[in-house]
């Protein structure tokens, strides 16, 4: 796809998300294609069945909010939506299998109600950022780190203005950059070597073509310090109606530091209940059309560590797996562009026959 296509499928994304707002009643429209067994591999029904998944709210309407409740009915439209195709920042989270809040497979496909068809959801933004850390010298007291961006979506660049933060411990430094058209950024970051630890690289990118359209990735290293762990080494972190509840793997590790970082701001966090193993972090409602990365930073023992979620915590699969299906039905997938907490999202889902595994 050539980059002017990309450009202009970003910048008419909100027109799209718009150009739905006359489309009401769906749960009613849905109602005959529920046992319509005669046509049950028909691309109208499976359309049917996502656009009532992401233009309802399922019963309660606020069932996202509320933990320990599972929904009788399922949908992930906000309650309080303006406009079609505004899905909920809780009910898109508690797909995420990482979550402590989560959602299961079999409960989403007993709550849909629709006992012929298997189904696959996927989340995730609009366009793919990677990151890599390229060079890093000494310089005075610091040790300045390079970085390459490259911003793309199917493999097409994605011009986009880049926000990028490094963290260490409680040291955050901030520095903004632009692709060029092919894509691809670079910009460098200084720490100083009177610190130690892990360092996590955030990077915001932001489609020059949209403003909602916002990609985010991390990169960690060790700063004067051996490679870090994996992320969720040290604790699960699960993001819920903006509260932060952090679960620690160990009575060692230490919470230090905690902030948040949007594409244009960023805030420190304060524990506002704890135990010895358990904390929970109030998340304010920024206004800003962009993922929020939440980031914790400590040591487990002499070990430094730093830990990250995303709120809504996409990128998300949830579903059956179409490619060990033996079904021999006809597998269908639809796109959908959404609107969560002003940012845009991709939904994908997939529709088929009932794996035998469900």
């Amino acid at each position: 796809m050539p980059s002017s296509s990309i450009d202009t499928f970003l910048a008419s994304s909100v027109m799209i998300v718009l150009a739905l707002s006359g489309m009401i009643g769906t749960s009613k429209l849905m109602e005959p294609y529920l046992n319509d067994l005669a046509n049950r591999d028909s691309t109208e029904r499976f359309q049917y069945f996502a656009s009532h998944l992401l233009l309802t709210t399922g019963t309660p309407g606020n069932w996202g909010q509320l933990k320990g409740t599972k929904p009788t009915s399922l949908g992930l439209a906000k309650a309080d939506a303006l406009k079609p195709y505004e899905l909920d920042i809780d009910k898109i989270t508690r797909l995420n299998s990482a979550n402590i809040y989560r959602l299961d497979y079999p409960d989403l496909w007993q709550t849909l109600g629709i006992k012929d068809v298997s189904f696959r959801i996927e989340i995730r933004t609009l366009f793919e950022l990677s990151v890599e850390l390229v060079s890093n010298s000494t310089e005075g007291s610091q040790t300045v780190y390079g970085f390459r961006i490259i911003s793309s979506k199917s493999g097409a660049p994605v011009p986009a203005n880049l926000s990028s933060y490094i963290i260490v411990g409680n040291f955050v430094n901030r520095t903004t950059a632009l692709t060029s058209s092919n894509g691809i950024g670079t910009f460098s970051l200084g720490v100083p070597n009177s610190i130690n630890g892990t360092a996590l690289l955030l990077v915001f990118a932001q489609s020059t073509a949209n403003p909602q359209v916002v990609a985010s990735n991390t990169l960690t290293f060790g700063h004067n310090s051996p490679n870090p762990s994996p992320n969720s080494t040290f604790m699960r972190l699960s993001p819920l109606d903006y509260i932060l509840d952090v679960a620690l793997s160990s009575p060692s590790v230490e919470i230090l530091h905690s902030r948040i970082f949007t594409f244009n701001y960023s805030y420190n966090l304060t524990a506002t209940v704890q135990d010895a193993q358990t904390f929970e972090y109030t998340i304010p409602r920024l206004i800003d059309k962009s993922p929020k990365v939440i980031v914790l930073t400590g040591l487990s023992g002499s070990t430094s560590y730093a830990e990250w979620v995303t709120y809504p915590q996409v990128p998300l699969e949830i579903g059956a797996n179409f490619s060990e299906s033996t079904t021999g039905s006809r597998i269908a997938a639809q796109n959908h562009i959404v609107v969560t907490d002003s940012a845009l999202y991709e939904v994908v889902t997939m529709w088929g026959g009932v794996n035998e595994g469900v």
